[in-house]
């Protein structure tokens, strides 16, 4: 059984955006560093609907509203820092 190629890119990106998650959580604390952690984290939100649930696939409805719920989160948590 071979693993899709979608899916590779998919795992290959998420780890890469949870290394640099990481990366920012060791830097100093500043707004800046905190809007970046939040912009990480909507894309891989985006990764994880559109390359595992695949949701690119479903109906536009469905799809706008599980990637509008991450970018909404995060402006959410942005007007709070």
């Amino acid at each position: 059984m071979s693993a899709s190629p979608v899916l590779i890119a998919c795992w290959t990106a998420l780890a890469v955006l949870s290394t640099g998650t990481v990366a920012l959580g060791q830097a100093a604390a500043s707004g800046l560093v905190s809007i970046a952690i939040l912009v990480l984290a909507v894309a891989k939100a985006w990764l994880i609907a559109d390359g595992f649930m695949e949701l690119r696939h479903a109906p536009r409805l469905w799809r706008r509203l599980v990637l509008s719920w991450a970018v909404v989160l995060a402006i959410a948590i942005s007007f709070t820092l």
